[in-house]
């Protein structure tokens, strides 16, 4: 038997309008199926769907794999679903290699959210009713580490956005960007995401934005945490679904799957690794993101394979830097096929499986290939997918878990309530209407400290000047002049 796992067919929803105009998430996902099913141009490719994979929403369904398989006359199905904190890029991992080893013959990811209709119906003053899903997949998928340590979550809350920022502030430092210029260069790059995804049928926006509007404040791009806007934030009030079927290439052979449809995983590579943000030894350098890059760089390199497109994780500018970087990649002006997760929409927990059936769709028109990267977390843990027209190699899969833990140890945190350090990374929230710096620090004792600062002179200076790689002083846990 051909075990090779191979895409044989995908689908997209998304939806906008008012709020009894939209469906709630289980609906998208359905319909993302049904898509999916046509698209792969033979509907008995139901009766060799063995599992569906679901990555955990806003939603409260307990599981919306069996409801979707139910309406789609699938029985027997094992049904996961995958909690926030998973790579989205294992969903798929894990089904390739199922499939390889002869555990299944097709399995089917799947994800929606329908944050747009949660909206709407605030803003119509509309109650939002979601159907009752009340018993359990076969199977949950957890991390078993929370992301952030109690001071960050204390200071930073469990939103994203700052812990990103204080990411940005070290890479701008580490390009010796100051302020105004890197300010600039995110907006400008931004901007041609916009343009992105203003033509992607499948994108949020419809117009794109002009990268001084990105970069200036206002009432519609207010402050999120500095230096971002939320016009550099990933956007997931949307009404978006999608699913991918993935099966077995004597699977698609006896279906008479049209070549023109198959386009194969060839390698991915992944990192589940956690440190808590202020403890990683190098916030914007992790061991473990570039042992999995250099893992897809040689798969390319030998198989001299030289990727067309790549869609670089975007929830925040620093993402798509990193990635970048790790990657080799100088120019990142066209590095999404989407239009980013700011213009294109950024679904909380699924936003991979959009851009894998984004580039799905691009691959089946050219002939080429692309490389789709993924993040969990707070940048925590990191992935990265070789998708290709041509089956030039046998797909393969590797987890840089237990390596990244030998090189990259957390680094133990201070106790001491006074003393002095260098600061590694900030940013400057508000909370509770009053501005708040927040930083980490290198402390003289060689370990690492969070510390604050509500002086408004020194927040000033924060926003206009370099405070990266400063020495300080703190009192109390505090920075004092």
């Amino acid at each position: 038997m051909n075990n090779r796992p191979v895409v044989v067919g995908f689908g997209t929803i998304q939806q906008k309008g008012d709020y009894d105009q939209l469906d709630e998430a289980l609906f998208l996902m359905d319909k993302a199926f049904k898509k999916a099913i046509n698209d792969c141009s033979n509907k008995k490719i139901t009766e060799y769907i063995d599992e569906i994979r679901v990555p955990k929403g806003f939603w409260r369904y307990r599981d919306p794999g069996k409801w979707v398989a139910a309406r789609n006359n699938i029985n027997s199905v094992h049904t996961t679903v995958t909690k926030v904190g998973i790579l989205q890029q294992n969903l798929i991992n894990t089904a390739c290699s199922k499939i390889q080893s002869g555990e299944i013959n097709a399995s089917l990811i799947l994800g929606g959210e329908s944050r747009y209709k949660m909206l709407r119906s605030m803003i119509e003053d509309k109650e939002y009713i979601e159907t009752p899903l009340n018993i359990n997949p076969d199977s949950y998928d957890k991390s078993s580490e929370e992301l952030q340590l109690d001071e960050e979550e204390k200071e930073l809350g469990s939103m994203a956005v700052g812990y990103y920022a204080i990411l940005e502030s070290a890479f701008r430092a580490m390009l010796q960007n100051n302020h105004n210029d890197h300010n600039n260069y995110l907006s400008e790059i931004y901007s041609n995401y916009s343009e992105i995804a203003s033509k992607n049928k499948d994108g949020w926006i419809d117009q794109p934005i002009d990268m001084q509007e990105i970069k200036t404040e206002s009432r519609k791009n207010s402050r999120q945490a500095f230096p971002y806007n939320k016009y550099h934030c990933t956007s997931w009030n949307v009404n978006q679904a999608c699913a991918i079927i993935i099966c077995s290439e004597d699977v698609a052979d006896k279906l008479n799957i049209p070549l023109q449809k198959r386009v194969y995983p060839l390698a991915s590579s992944e990192t589940n690794h956690m440190i808590a943000t202020l403890q990683r030894p190098n916030l914007i350098e992790p061991s473990g993101m570039k042992f999995a890059a250099d893992f897809i760089l040689d798969i390319c390199n030998k198989n001299n394979i030289k990727p067309h497109f790549y869609d670089l994780y975007s929830c925040f500018p620093v993402a798509v830097q990193m990635f970048a970087k790790s990657l080799k990649l100088n120019d990142i002006n066209n590095k999404t096929i989407t239009g980013s997760m700011a213009y294109a929409g950024g679904p909380l927990n699924s936003y991979v499986l959009h851009s894998t059936a984004k580039l799905i769709e691009k691959i089946r028109k050219t002939n080429g290939s692309g490389v789709i990267t993924g993040v969990s977390g707070m940048m925590t843990k990191q992935s990265y997918a070789l998708w290709s027209k041509n089956p030039e190699i046998e797909f393969v899969y590797k987890d840089f878990t237990d390596e990244t833990k030998i090189v990259d140890q957390p680094i133990k945190l201070s106790n001491h309530s006074n003393g002095e350090g260098k600061i590694i990374g900030y940013t400057i929230i508000n909370k509770e209407n009053t501005s708040k710096a927040i930083m980490y620090i290198d402390t003289s004792d060689n370990k690492r400290k969070l510390i604050t600062s509500s002086d408004k002179t020194i927040i000033g200076l924060m926003e206009r000047e370099e405070w990266v790689g400063k020495k300080i002083k703190f009192k109390a846990n505090r920075l004092v002049l």
